[in-house]
């Protein structure tokens, strides 16, 4: 069972990560292809639903079946706890780092009042490019994940 909750802790850290890449490569792209239209357009759109939807649901999730991994792994090896604990501090991160500098930088592009141009587009490439970063988090949050299998496996095989 153990084993099953680890593959599901990856799976979703992996639908993290992908839909973060789709945000950067396809999302953030839009919002700043023409500036203020096109952060109109984008608020037109989030009006009902938003990426922080799906984020809302699954970034606590992973965090959680995380956890429970590092509960069930804890005596089986110290290597793997400790990759399994630096997974959840990134998972916890990727989060703390999205409640601190997205949130503001949401609030200024998509509610309230629109600022005027250049507050826009420096706000939309400050966004961007921290998009990436959070994205690489949560990736070396999966890449240790996958470690930790690995090791478990090579453990449970000897």
């Amino acid at each position: 069972m153990k084993t099953q909750l680890l593959y599901a802790s990856i799976a979703i850290a992996a639908g993290l990560t992908f839909v973060n890449l789709y945000n950067s490569l396809v999302d953030v792209r839009s919002w700043g292809s023409d500036i203020p239209a096109s952060i109109i357009n984008a608020r037109a759109y989030f009006r009902s639903v938003n990426p922080g939807t799906f984020f809302r649901f699954f970034s606590p999730l992973n965090q959680l079946v995380a956890l429970v991994c590092v509960i069930l792994f804890w005596k089986t090896a110290p290597s793997i706890r400790t990759t399994l604990i630096a997974a959840l501090v990134l998972y916890i991160l990727a989060d703390v780092l999205t409640f601190a500098y997205f949130y503001p930088r949401n609030s200024i592009l998509f509610m309230g009042a629109a600022p005027d141009k250049s507050i826009l587009e420096n706000v939309w490439r400050q966004w961007s490019r921290m998009n990436w970063v959070r994205t690489a988090i949560v990736f070396a949050g999966l890449i240790l994940s996958m470690i930790s299998l690995h090791r478990s496996y090579s453990i449970l095989t000897r």
